[in-house]
């Protein structure tokens, strides 16, 4: 089972201050722990929303809206990815998670789990993502 822990954006990130060094090191040794245990898939953060641009789909137009976005609290400011055996090593692993913002600051993280192949009834369109899926594992 796959798991994202993903970081909500905020005033600070969305204005491109970066993490302290402190916050960094927290980080680095949860990533760390993640990495020996063999469950760190992926972790990264994002730039901006300024740097970035959305695609609006309204009927069959679709149409580029350039960042700035304006509510912070709705976006990904980062994510770690996780694959672990259960729901409960998930919730263990981000128990651990250490603060995004800092120690005594009010925050809050969100845990999605990841849609797997398997979680789809088996059909052609499911068939043409496995194949996809396994050519890439070969590259």
């Amino acid at each position: 089972m796959r798991y994202m822990i993903i970081v909500k954006a905020n005033a600070d990130s969305e204005a491109g201050c970066m993490p302290t060094e402190e916050l960094l090191n927290e980080m680095a040794t949860y990533h760390e722990e993640l990495a020996k245990a063999g469950v760190l898939l992926d972790a990264t953060g994002l730039q901006a929303s300024s740097k970035g641009w959305k695609v609006q789909y309204r009927g069959n137009k679709r149409a580029v809206i350039d960042g700035p976005f304006t509510e912070a609290k709705e976006m990904i400011a980062g994510y770690t990815l996780i694959q672990v055996k259960s729901r409960e090593e998930a919730l263990e692993w981000t128990r651990r998670f250490p603060n995004p913002r800092g120690n005594g600051v009010d925050c809050e993280i969100e845990v999605r789990r990841v849609m797997e192949l398997e979680d789809f009834e088996p059909n052609a369109a499911i068939d043409r993502f496995r194949k996809m899926d396994e050519e890439a594992r070969r590259a």
